[in-house]
């Protein structure tokens, strides 16, 4: 099966993925959690905190869909008034405006742990008043002109899928789900590139591409639930990034719907007219406006496939084969490496790697022929070459690891992820520091930290970690204090707070700091010019 062939998930509030897709942890697994000390809420001497409701509970499941029940007590929200939801509905129509407390739900916060946690706890603040469905550019551009005359903030939504409080803005506000906007708008073989809008869905794009023999190329982790709209405004990795670059690299041309008007960018590939605003667009984060459609370039459709594994003796040895790879090729399309402890714990067949003699595992992946001069410079910087048993593990199993966190999170456990970038002689000291710090702050509850290269550049490259422990009594404040530490970890080993994840709320005060004062104010410039009333997701960004 290929990404084209993965079907659109129907995100179900709460909980990662399609509902149907029912995802058990394996004994080996539960058998870890025990030597970590993590007890199955309601189990003697277990946290009955957020993740777990009262002792001997069965753990909450999340809200089935945008028709689900809301906690108790959400009624109590102050709902719209008359004149708002008139000028909402003779916008995009009655039908198209809801604030049932059940869509509302559904539209509530992103897909961080912390936001499961809450949402289990039936947290229904951060809940928009209402969701509106626009269906064209000149509606999304319609709503964000009147919504400052009605005293109406603005979340642009269309995944859903942030996992940093992109999603959680200061103050009510309404939610537009862009999902209506899903259209393959142009196709120029001649120049390869593809006009999409921004509430198409990943696979979805994917599907009307290959219908054409052309592909995107962007395969992140989340997906079968993100969106063309969302990989745009946080500037978006995916796993053939080493191959097809990151989606900012992919965006030639974009549409931005502003409570001021419409900007349009990208009138021919590269120019020398200016600054590139169409930089100053992604990553922004809905902040000063909503992009409605993005110009992308495309590619033919890969006839052929290869995924395979390669040991090396540490993660030293296979830092230098993967920095040697990406300075001086030839690169394949995907390209990763796991420390020690996330080969052991998440990749590693002792069979295959020597028998359990340890070491860590790369996956390279190649989109078309396979490339032999790549296995060379792999082999030549002490690399074993195990075939392409791991490397098919990995990439059938791909988009699977996301539906393991809620099962963990059933059974006690505390599992998040955090990322950051660093040119190549920093990456040492910045994998050690953010490490010491997630140890350090979750010492109560000893943690098992993993991590990763999952992007790489000449100069440098990607690190995502995983940290895996027990629940404490208040696992939201337990996670919120580790991820502050390993913020400012990061900050004094000279990495970017964030690579792909986006900003949003969780890092908004660690960004201001890394790009000073000066930038932040040029910012706040740009989003009073474009935004003077301050309507788009407020304290999101900056």
């Amino acid at each position: 099966m290929t990404e084209s062939d993965l079907p659109v998930a129907e995100l179900t509030p709460g909980r990662w993925g399609d509902p149907s897709q029912v995802v058990e942890l394996p004994a080996a697994a539960l058998d870890a959690l025990k030597h970590l000390g993590i007890k199955r809420p309601g189990a003697a001497g277990a946290p009955a905190g957020v993740g777990g409701g009262a002792p001997g509970a069965e753990t909450p499941r999340a809200a089935e869909g945008p028709g689900a029940s809301a906690p108790a007590g959400a009624a109590d929200r102050p709902e719209l008034t008359g004149p708002q939801l008139a000028f909402l509905a003779s916008v995009v129509g009655s039908e198209h405006v809801t604030s049932d407390l059940g869509s509302r739900w559904a539209h509530t916060r992103g897909y961080s742990t912390t936001d499961l946690l809450r949402f289990r706890a039936g947290d229904a603040s951060d809940m928009p008043d209402a969701v509106v469905y626009p269906a064209s550019h000149d509606e999304v551009a319609a709503l964000l002109a009147g919504c400052a005359e009605h005293d109406l903030a603005v979340v642009p939504y269309s995944g859903g899928t942030s996992v940093v409080g992109g999603l959680a803005p200061t103050g009510r506000f309404i939610t537009v789900d862009l999902r209506r906007l899903d259209q393959l708008v142009d196709l120029d073989e001649i120049s390869r590139t593809a006009t999409l809008q921004a509430g198409l869905r990943g696979p979805a794009a994917e599907h009307l591409l290959a219908e054409r023999g052309y592909t995107l190329g962007h395969f992140p982790q989340s997906y079968e639930g993100a969106s063309i709209g969302g990989y745009a405004a946080a500037r978006s990795s995916g796993q053939s990034s080493a191959g097809y670059g990151r989606f900012d690299q992919m965006v030639v041309g974009l549409t931005l719907a502003t409570p001021r008007g419409t900007i349009e960018l990208g009138r021919a590939p590269m120019s020398a007219a200016g600054p590139d605003l169409r930089q100053l667009i992604l990553g922004s984060e809905g902040a000063f406006g909503i992009i409605t459609s993005v110009v992308v370039r495309i590619r033919p459709r890969p006839t052929e496939r290869h995924f395979e594994g390669w040991r090396f003796e540490s993660f030293d040895a296979g830092l230098t084969a993967v920095r040697r790879l990406a300075q001086d090729g030839p690169l394949p399309t995907v390209l990763r490496l796991s420390d020690e402890i996330e080969t052991a714990v998440n990749l590693a067949d002792p069979d295959v790697l020597g028998g359990g003699s340890g070491g860590v595992l790369a996956i390279i992946g190649f989109d078309g022929p396979y490339n032999q001069a790549t296995a060379d410079v792999l082999t030549a910087a002490g690399g074993e070459n195990l075939g392409e048993g791991p490397g098919e593990t990995w990439r059938t199993g791909r988009y699977r690891a996301p539906y393991l966190r809620d099962p963990l999170l059933d059974e006690g456990a505390l599992v998040e992820t955090l990322e950051t970038a660093a040119f190549w002689s920093r990456i040492p000291a910045l994998k050690t520091a953010v490490t010491e710090a997630l140890v350090d702050a979750l010492s109560a509850t000893p943690p098992l930290v993993l991590c990763h290269i999952s992007h790489v550049y000449e100069t440098g490259a990607s690190l995502y970690f995983t940290v895996i422990c027990a629940q404490s009594d208040d696992p939201v404040e337990q996670w919120l204090t580790a991820k502050y530490a390993a913020n400012h970890a990061i900050a004094d080993a000279g990495g970017t707070i964030t690579h792909h994840h986006g900003v949003g709320t969780d890092h908004r005060t660690a960004y201001h700091a890394e790009i000073g004062s000066l930038a932040v104010e040029a910012l706040q410039a740009v989003k009073h010019t474009l935004d003077p009333d301050g309507v788009l997701n407020p304290g999101i960004l900056i």
